[in-house]
């Protein structure tokens, strides 16, 4: 489900669920967490997705509460605070946890097929307000409430000329440029990636109470269950709000 590939200096995690377009449950979660604690000596971590596809968010057919967040916080945490560089190489849909994962990495390299978004609102899910505010540096304030308030996407060439990715390329391309960076200084990227996060504390990484409150009403509503059988039934839901 997720494979991990020794590349000398870099460490590959692919994320191997092509029948839900790797999309994420628990299992998976899991998995990518105890892979990415094996990466061992590895000074730069590569993160992609199998068959064409990065990762098409939670695998709905199998999240029924909040405790898969828990985890996917962990996974998200893990990737940000690791000190070594991470790169999201991502091609196809890269929705939901498929975008914040790439968003955790540093650095994101894409093809023009790549698509990203996290289109919370019509499920009836709420993301952390981390994943917020990290979307807002990183795509700019206004594209962040186009893909939170609007549901909106945007396809490997926008979010490049948004700067949301780095470099428009595929798997050989983000190996490649992981290569250079492992010839880099470790410490200098080190304290470059902590002084770079230290930027995000102003804007909260979910402390908030008030976005706590509203954290727990999304994942506690009637929304959200109607939102994950609408989905699996393959309906339009039908949100009233409570």
């Amino acid at each position: 489900m997720i494979h991990l590939e020794d590349r000398g200096p870099v460490a590959l995690l692919t994320i191997h669920r092509p029948e839900r377009r790797n999309a994420l449950d628990h299992e998976a979660l899991e998995q990518l967490l105890e892979a990415h604690a094996a990466t061992g000596d590895a000074r730069v971590v590569v993160l992609t997705g199998s068959d064409g596809h990065f990762c098409a968010g939670a695998d709905l057919t199998g999240v029924e509460d909040a405790g898969f967040t828990d985890l996917l916080r962990r996974a998200l945490a893990t990737l940000r605070d690791d000190p070594r560089p991470h790169l999201a190489a991502v091609e196809g849909s890269a929705l939901g946890a498929g975008t914040q994962l790439a968003i955790a990495c540093d650095l994101r390299v894409a093809t023009a097929s790549a698509r990203f978004g996290i289109p919370a609102a019509r499920l009836g899910l709420l993301v952390d307000h981390w994943s917020v505010a990290r979307l807002a540096l990183l795509a700019g304030a206004g594209p962040a409430r186009a893909m939170l308030v609007g549901a909106e996407t945007y396809g490997g060439e926008e979010a490049h000329a948004l700067g949301l990715v780095q470099r428009l390329g595929d798997l050989d391309a983000a190996l490649g440029w992981a290569d250079e960076i492992a010839a880099l200084a470790p410490l200098t990227l080190a304290g470059l990636k902590l002084a770079l996060n230290r930027l995000e504390m102003p804007v909260g990484r979910g402390e908030d109470p008030d976005v706590l409150a509203a954290w727990d009403r999304a994942w506690g509503s009637q929304d959200l269950q109607e939102g994950i059988a609408a989905f699996r039934e393959r309906r339009r839901p039908v949100f009233h709000g409570r």
